[in-house]
């Protein structure tokens, strides 16, 4: 009872992630990256909260990133007054649900879910592959489909950075068929941007957990040849 309750909590963000075997691209990021991450999040609350919250995060939690609290309430929060408040998309799921047939998930931790075991890498890798790989499909609802997630219910909200791919049927590749504002390189490095975003949020202080442990493996280092100093010592006029 306890798995399928489990199960069935993490059931819409597991929808969210499912798809084919697709190739899957490395992500090129780093969440040590600041100026990336608050790019990335400006990408995020002008792209992704349209549909999806981030419910399990505060807007205060972005002054880790380097921002101060003016900068993040001028350009970051439309949707609350208050920097403590969570990070809900507007939309009610209810009303989501009556336009779209189903609540988009909450994307807080969607790279660690998507993650093999929670492994947020692999998440973030998923997420990098999925977010450019869309192109146009005229057999679709929204006009849209994904080669990493195969008629998916999610339209190309950044097709108007990239542009609109096509599919070419004989080489089964995605081709450029209508330019964005950005170039193929620049729209890569800002869908980076945006993963290594939602690859924080799922752990915000993991860059401080990694530092730490680093710490902690140099002091037992060192204890351990301090206590085998004492050791020897002790035992010296024994043997």
């Amino acid at each position: 009872m306890k798995k399928f309750l489990i199960a069935l909590l993490f059931a819409p963000i597991m929808a969210f992630a499912s798809g084919n075997t697709a190739h899957i691209d490395k992500w090129p990021g780093s969440v040590s990256d600041k100026a990336a991450l608050q790019n990335g999040a400006k990408l995020f609350v002008n792209y992704c909260m349209n549909c999806h919250g981030a419910s399990y995060m505060r807007y205060k939690n972005l002054l880790d990133l380097g921002l101060t609290e003016q900068q993040v309430k001028e350009n970051l929060m439309f949707t609350s007054d208050k920097i403590g408040e969570l990070m809900r998309v507007a939309a009610r799921s209810d009303e989501q649900k009556q336009w779209f047939g189903a609540t988009p998930p909450d994307l807080t931790i969607i790279a660690r879910a998507r993650g093999e075991a929670g492994n947020a890498g692999a998440g973030a890798d998923w997420l990098y592959t999925y977010l450019r790989s869309f192109y146009r499909d005229a057999n679709r609802p929204t006009g849209w489909n994904n080669t990493v997630f195969e008629n998916v219910g999610m339209p190309h909200v950044l097709y108007g950075l990239q542009g609109q791919q096509v599919m070419n049927h004989e080489t089964h590749k995605l081709e450029l068929a209508v330019p964005g504002s950005m170039a193929p390189a620049e729209f890569d490095k800002s869908v980076s941007d945006l993963v290594g975003f939602m690859v924080w949020m799922g752990e915000p202080q993991q860059e401080y957990r990694r530092t730490l442990g680093w710490f902690v493996l140099a002091f037992l280092a060192v204890l351990f040849v301090v206590a085998y100093a004492l050791k020897k010592e002790y035992w010296k006029d024994i043997h």
